[in-house]
C-alpha cells in the first residue's frame, strides 16, 4: 500500500471517527458500524451497518448522510458512496444518500 493511500485512509477513519448516532451519542467507529471501506483512486466506498435492523430510519439516514457529506470533505475524495446493509430502509437510505448533491465547501 502507498504511503499516499495509507494517509488517505488515515483522514478517511478520522472523519468517520467524528460522527456519533444521534440515537446513542457514541461514535459509530466505537459502535464498530463501519463493515468495510474500499478506496479506488478518489473514490471511496463505505460498507456499514446500524445497531439493528429496526433502528429508527431517521437516525439511519442521519448517520449514512454523515458519511457521505463528511468523507466528501476529505482532501483526494471526489465520490462517496454509502452502502447500509441489515436495515428494513437499507434500499431507501442507499439510494437516498447516493443520489444527494455534494455538500457545499466549507467555509
Amino acid at each position: 500500500m502507498s504511503d499516499d493511500l495509507k494517509l488517505l485512509r488515515v483522514k478517511i477513519f478520522d472523519e468517520l471517527s467524528k460522527i456519533v448516532d444521534p440515537e446513542i451519542n457514541a461514535t459509530i467507529t466505537d459502535l464498530e458500524l463501519i463493515d468495510e471501506v474500499d478506496i479506488d483512486g478518489s473514490n471511496v466506498k463505505v460498507d456499514l451497518h446500524l445497531t439493528s435492523p429496526f433502528c429508527p430510519a431517521v437516525f439511519g439516514f442521519k448517520i449514512c448522510q454523515d458519511v457521505h457529506d463528511n468523507l466528501l470533505t476529505v482532501e483526494g475524495v471526489d465520490d462517496v458512496k454509502v452502502n447500509v446493509s441489515n436495515h428494513f430502509m437499507a434500499e431507501q437510505i442507499n439510494n437516498q444518500v447516493n443520489n444527494s448533491p455534494k455538500p457545499a465547501p466549507k467555509a
